[in-house]
């Protein structure tokens, strides 16, 4: 027995003294509230109602146990209350990129809130992000995609200890995108063979390329790969750079340079340039989880996610004035 439905129909029809009225007050068939009643009466073994007059009159049994009726219902009544607001006020989990700016996720708790949403950000890597989305255990994540076919896109170049002078990435003081077969060894100049006692005409060692985890997926690894092999990099040159901050202190030490975004690099007091070749990129999607109520992300959310990871256009971070032809190019780079 539904005891909330039966005692809905009893306090009902004594609001109400009528059967009929009781009915469509809740909404339900007049058969359905009388059987109601009626079993009521069989478990609290007496009438709770007498049906001899015109007018539904309540019998004793009938007063003695509305107060209790009411309370039960009340109680009932807060108790949805308290499990609906509980819903409405639960945390979200969203699932974020290590290296996101932690000002900007700020915002976006504080944007939640304002719209009566509570949201805890988790630094998750990206298969990870996306295995937690598909369980439930995050409510939105911001998911890796090629970024010719996301919805948002976030520019990556390569960071490097400032000041840049006599590194790889001359150009870079002057805006210009850093394309990879510029970081080719280069031929050192007589002075500088002199200087090290070397044979002029000597090959310099490029710095290693460090990757980040957000980057250690396998459609952005084998196009990092392709890119490099094509620049005639040498296939070691490019790396995963292990925990964020051993690869910075790598970078800042000018031992290596490091792949990510531009805020990410600001932050840390690198010097940084865009990669030309806009398919090596970051590519992202905003999406809930399939468990999500709607199953819809808000708009502000996905803009505001996006922004957090560093996402713009990527042909603007790439549209630079730069020589015309890869030859006029490398004779730039010596």
């Amino acid at each position: 027995m539904d005891l909330l439905a039966h005692l809905e129909a009893y306090v009902a029809t004594v609001d109400e003294t009528s059967f009929s009225r009781a009915a469509d007050r809740l909404g339900i068939a007049q058969p359905l509230l009388s059987r109601r009643i009626k079993t009521l009466e069989a478990r609290f073994g007496g009438l709770l109602f007498d049906r001899s007059r015109r007018q539904v009159a309540t019998t004793e049994l009938g007063m003695l146990l509305l107060p209790y009726a009411r309370d039960v219902l009340e109680r009932a009544q807060r108790l949805d209350q308290v499990a609906r607001s509980a819903q409405r006020s639960r945390a979200r989990a969203v699932g974020v990129p290590a290296d996101c700016a932690p000002a900007a996720l700020a915002q976006v708790i504080r944007a939640g809130a304002e719209r009566g949403t509570t949201l805890s950000v988790r630094e998750l890597p990206p298969e990870e992000r996306e295995a937690r989305l598909a369980d439930g255990t995050l409510a939105y994540a911001l998911l890796r995609v090629p970024p010719e076919r996301a919805g948002h896109r976030v520019p990556l170049g390569l960071a490097t200890a400032p000041p840049l002078d006599a590194r790889p990435l001359t150009d870079a003081r002057r805006g210009r995108p850093v394309h990879l077969e510029d970081l080719r060894p280069r031929r050192t100049g007589a002075a500088a063979g002199a200087a090290s006692g070397a044979a002029t005409g000597a090959r310099t060692v490029p710095l290693p390329i460090l990757t980040l985890t957000e980057d250690d997926v396998p459609y952005a690894r084998d196009r990092l790969a392709r890119a490099a092999a094509r620049s005639g990099l040498p296939e070691q040159l490019v790396r995963p750079g292990g925990p964020a901050a051993t690869a910075l202190a790598e970078t800042l030490a000018g031992r290596a340079v490091l792949l990510c975004g531009e805020p990410f690099a600001r932050r840390h007091g690198a010097d940084w340039a865009p990669l030309a070749d806009a398919s090596l990129h970051r590519g992202y999607d905003v999406r809930a989880t399939p468990r999500q109520p709607g199953g819809d992300v808000p708009q502000w959310l996905s803009e505001m996610l996006a922004a957090a990871a560093g996402a713009g256009t990527a042909a603007q971070a790439v549209r630079r004035a730069e020589p015309a032809d890869t030859t006029t190019r490398l004779a730039a780079h010596g």
